[in-house]
């Protein structure tokens, strides 16, 4: 008699498992492996190279699309019931109020880790050897991370988020061409409003992220086609290491690391939420958004045209860059050189000191509209600032090159970071300093 060939029940669905799992396992490493090459260089793996920031921005993404959606669910767009609908939200939905706080803190730190990841590509030169166009991809990134912010920040439809979107589209309508235009379709007519708030709402939840996904997308992909992370070039074979492990094991932990350093802050500190939204009773000071209060303040010393003009062709500089700076040899070096350091260095304390003793100087003396009765306000105040303005870039520019012997790249270099810290300067200056009114104080 034949000997029967049937495996024990047990057995067959313990094989059927480690089938399972195999056939998973292989699912996830070819998508690890359609995100990331094979091999990367040992080097590039140096917390200190990257710091990690493109993988916490894109897991930070995933994280705001998630919530966002949970949020949905909830969400009333109607300036009858939109800030009611937070309030139950906040009060009545269980882990309501740490959803929506998680949402806001990871939507604020992507905006600051996206900001981080371009300066890291600037000061590593990865825009350099075909790279130009992930960096124009990268700057459409940071403006749509801006739009994001810009466009949620309404939608509790309280005070703070009221005053912040009015005083934000009114900076839009200084916008040369194109400003009112723009202005009158976000806003949906002359003021904020229910038009407003549905508009902002539409784009928030439907225009930005298809747009944000297809942009990435390209972004990802243009990664690998350029030839995956910059690195410095080198004569000597470099060190390459499997993706799987090494790469994925250093973003799990921070992955892990970040997921539970948000849960943790947006327990104790949770979004901000003010009294219900009253058009008849600004706040004193009615400021922007924080990050557009860098923006904000230059509005408090230069005619509005002037003031969007200047940050207009700055970030039109920026985009430009490796057009300009065309050397490869010092790519993945961040700062260039021993040269290059002091030189950003030097900018730094720069963008420290000089916009507080110009922001200083303009509330406490200077004066070019009493100085100049005689010129019309948008050349007194506008176009006499911004050309000395750029006169005094080009003055740093050039010093940079005479002081320290710099050549293009390095005095590039030295500029921008200039310009990054400078931002950064006003913005903290008008997020501490200014009060009642919009004039300086002393925030203690």
């Amino acid at each position: 008699m034949q000997a029967s060939t049937k495996t024990p029940s047990g057995k067959s669905s313990h094989v059927s498992r480690q089938v399972e799992r195999s056939r998973m396992r292989a699912v996830m490493n070819n998508i690890i492996l359609h995100l990331h090459p094979t091999r990367v260089p040992a080097s590039a793996l140096r917390l200190t190279y990257t710091w990690g920031l493109g993988g916490l921005s894109a897991l930070l993404t995933v994280i705001l699309i998630s919530t966002g959606i949970l949020l949905m669910f909830r969400y009333d767009a109607s300036v009858e019931r939109a800030y009611a609908s937070i309030q139950f939200l906040e009060t009545q939905v269980m882990f309501g109020s740490l959803l929506r706080s998680v949402h806001h803190w990871a939507a604020n730190l992507l905006l600051v880790t996206v900001f981080l990841h371009m300066l890291r590509v600037f000061f590593t030169g990865s825009y350099k050897k075909g790279r130009a166009t992930n960096w124009l991809v990268g700057i459409a990134l940071l403006l749509l991370v801006v739009s994001f912010n810009f466009t949620g920040y309404l939608l509790p439809w309280d005070q703070l988020a009221y005053w912040a979107v009015t005083v934000a589209t009114s900076l839009l309508s200084y916008i040369p061409l194109i400003g009112n235009a723009l202005t009158t379709f976000l806003l949906g007519g002359p003021e904020v409003g229910q038009a407003t708030l549905r508009n902002f709402y539409a784009i928030h939840v439907a225009v930005l992220p298809a747009l944000l996904l297809l942009t990435m997308s390209y972004h990802f992909w243009r990664i690998r086609k350029d030839g995956d992370i910059s690195q410095p070039e080198r004569d000597d074979k470099v060190l390459k290491l499997t993706t799987i492990p090494y790469l994925i094991q250093i973003e799990l932990a921070a992955a892990a690391l970040l997921i539970t350093s948000i849960l943790l802050w947006a327990m104790f500190v949770p979004a901000p939420l003010e009294e219900m939204a009253n058009p008849a009773h600004p706040p004193n000071p009615a400021k922007a958004a924080w990050y557009f209060l860098g923006l904000q303040e230059l509005l408090l010393h230069m005619h509005p045209l002037a003031a969007m003009m200047l940050p207009g062709l700055i970030l039109l500089g920026v985009a430009l860059i490796p057009f300009w700076d065309t050397r490869s040899e010092d790519i993945g070096i961040y700062f260039r050189s021993s040269t290059g350091k002091k030189i950003a260095l030097s900018a730094a304390v720069l963008g420290v000191v000089l916009p507080i003793v110009l922001v200083v100087l303009d509330e406490y003396w200077v004066d070019f509209p009493g100085w100049l009765p005689g010129l019309p306000t948008i050349v007194s105040n506008g176009m006499i600032p911004l050309v000395l303005t750029m006169a005094g870039l080009g003055i740093i520019y050039w010093s940079f090159q005479k002081l320290f012997k710099g050549n293009r790249s390095e005095s590039t270099l030295g500029l921008v970071t200039f310009l990054f810290i400078s931002l950064i300067t006003l913005t903290i200056i008008g997020i501490f300093f200014r009060g009642p009114n919009m004039a300086l104080i002393w925030p203690w």
